[in-house]
């Protein structure tokens, strides 16, 4: 359906069904967007989000950051803000600069030129103070494979001078949450690729920090392990930390993220919500909208009652996407102990 037939068909349903006995029917406009992808629901900002931060709010700052590796320059003048409790997602092809930005936060590589500062502190001076405060899950692996779960949990707390009571709590507490309670004691040599994704996840959570730095943690594993971590992730928001999450998969972003940076070269490019960016100068709009229904058979009505008035539209059911029915064929349960 054109974008203009779209929002009179929207328009008319609205009038109609507020005047007459078919009231309570809803319905919902979008336009279309390029390539034909289907259209995302209206997702609800947070108050204020749009507002410039006050200093007190933001807690990851770069003021033209660069690094250069000799005559290549991986950032490039970056400008970036993230404020307390949001899900920042930092997307870009290959060789943009995700990684490198993230090990220059986390203090693991030290910036060419240029300003940044994590949690109030300067990553170059204050590095030290700043890795007691954030977790990193990195893209490698970052576990002991002749180690069990528990000593990896345990040999990671002790680096962050956990002391022993605190210490123990919160390796049961990174066992449960990431489903290994049950392996708990197996070397980690023997799990699959998911269980040392979620260990890797576990691991970087241990001394509750007040950010965290995903890079890709999701790469490679099945389908039941990304969800977990995706649940992970959505109970540290839930909890109000800070997280800075880099990934290829669009759909992981769209789920977690608050905001969106997009780098390319080195630069940043954009930056903003999902809406925000759709809307995008130099992002191309579909001439199609469609017209979302809560319920099927408000649909059939409605395109029945548009075809009457001369309002030419398609009935297109939405269906789950395939990782909705591979959870629901199989299960949300991960299956660690069922070989392959």
């Amino acid at each position: 359906m054109a974008g203009s037939e779209a929002k009179r068909a929207a328009g008319f349903l609205h009038r109609l069904f507020a005047t007459n006995s078919a009231r309570g029917f809803a319905c919902r406009g979008h336009e279309g967007k390029a390539g034909g992808r289907r259209p995302t629901p209206p997702q609800a900002i947070p108050p204020q989000l749009n507002a410039p931060p006050s200093p007190d709010e933001v807690v990851l700052r770069t003021r033209g950051l660069v690094r250069r590796f000799d005559d290549q320059v991986a950032v490039d003048g970056l400008d970036l803000e993230v404020r307390k409790g949001e899900c920042l997602g930092l997307l870009g092809p290959n060789g943009a600069g995700k990684s490198t930005t993230v090990r220059i936060l986390s203090t693991l590589l030290a910036p060419s030129a240029g300003e940044a500062e994590v949690l109030g502190l300067d990553v170059v001076k204050d590095g030290a103070r700043v890795r007691e405060r954030i977790g990193v899950v990195p893209q490698e692996l970052a576990v002991y494979e002749h180690l069990t779960a528990r000593e990896n949990l345990a040999f990671f707390g002790d680096l962050y001078a956990l002391d022993r009571v605190t210490l123990a709590a919160a390796v049961e507490r990174g066992l449960a949450v990431a489903g290994l309670a049950d392996r708990a004691d197996e070397p980690v040599r023997n799990f699959s690729g998911g269980m040392k994704r979620r260990l890797n996840v576990a691991v970087a959570l241990l001394h509750d920090p007040e950010l965290v730095f995903l890079d890709e943690p999701t790469v490679g594993i099945d389908p039941q392990s990304r969800n977990r971590i995706f649940e992970m992730v959505e109970g540290l928001r839930a909890r109000g930390t800070t997280l800075i999450y880099t990934s290829h998969q669009l759909g992981e972003v769209e789920r977690l993220c608050d905001r969106i940076a997009i780098l390319d070269r080195g630069r940043l490019v954009a930056k903003g919500t999902l809406a925000e960016l759709q809307g995008h100068p130099d992002v191309r709009r579909g001439a199609s909208a469609n017209l979302h229904f809560d319920a099927l058979g408000d649909a059939q009505r409605a395109a029945e009652l548009l075809a009457s008035n001369g309002i030419t539209c398609t009935l297109d059911e939405e269906r789950p996407d395939l990782e909705e029915v591979f959870l629901d064929l199989t299960g949300h349960a991960l299956r660690d102990g069922v070989p392959s």
